[in-house]
């Protein structure tokens, strides 16, 4: 089981998730129902997919007798956008704040010698976008790690 298809984001508000991803970031999404009241909305990108849905009906999926608990704030979980430069990183942080990201940290150079910064969405998700030059990616765009 060495792979990873799909992470599921279990959002506050999936209307105003889908504008924050679509028009805002200018990610290509499928939308599951309509725009206005999303069942499930997928995003249509490179490597491991990523899908939004509304975390109150996420638990019940989970366990319906015994949802887990929905908890606030930090929950241990990053995701992450890794650019080719330190002005791509710049470009991503630009489109994040016109987009509503509540910027977290600014990007600045990175204790492990990169450029890195970090970003809310509007569910409370923590975006890294960084950059290092020791870097390399394959043809779909996605990190090699070594």
């Amino acid at each position: 089981m060495n792979r990873l298809n799909l992470i599921t984001l279990g959002v506050k508000d999936i209307v105003e998730s889908l504008a924050f991803y679509r028009e805002g970031l200018g990610f290509d999404v499928v939308v599951y129902g309509k725009d206005t009241d999303p069942d499930v909305i997928f995003f249509n990108n490179k490597g491991t997919k990523v899908s939004l849905f509304p975390i109150e009906r996420l638990v019940k999926d989970i366990d319906e007798a015994n949802p887990p608990e929905i908890h606030t704030g930090f929950g241990g979980i990053t995701l992450a956008y890794n650019g080719k430069s330190k002005e791509e990183v710049d470009q991503v942080f630009e489109l994040a704040k016109k987009a509503g990201a509540k910027i977290v940290k600014a990007p600045e150079i990175a204790f492990w010698g990169g450029y890195s910064g970090y970003f809310q969405d509007p569910s409370g998700y923590y975006w890294e976008v960084a950059y290092g030059e020791m870097w390399q990616f394959d043809e779909n765009d996605m990190l090699i790690i070594k």
